[in-house]
């Protein structure tokens, strides 16, 4: 079995009111579920806003440290699920339902190892 990074990714601002948000958080539970129940499930999480983010990076003097995103854009990387699959089609066939449960493009990418 392989493992795949199912990366979210959502329209920068503010979330949805809850009337849009609490069902869609619904069908996710319920996809989440199912992963566990056909063993694919490894870890998921959402993450806080783009601009909570601090970037590090390797300078000649030392490690220089920047609030903010590492890429500046209209879209953010929102949360993640790491899944078990057979190949890249089953993986796949789970990226459809993240996309139809969160309306959201979904990045699909094997891990190595």
């Amino acid at each position: 079995m392989t493992q795949y990074l199912l990366s979210i990714y959502q329209p920068d601002g503010d979330p949805p009111p809850p009337e849009v948000l609490d069902p869609l958080m619904r069908e996710l539970d319920r996809l989440n579920d199912d992963l566990r129940a056909e063993d694919a499930w490894v870890f998921g999480a959402g993450l806080h806003p783009p601009h909570t983010a601090t970037v590090l990076r390797a300078a000649d003097d030392g490690v220089l440290t920047t609030d903010g995103p590492f890429v500046e854009g209209r879209e953010h990387l929102g949360g993640f699920t790491v899944i078990e699959a057979a190949d890249l089609d089953e993986a796949l066939r789970w990226g459809r339902r993240l996309a139809e449960v969160t309306t959201l493009p979904i990045e699909v990418r094997p891990l190595h190892g």
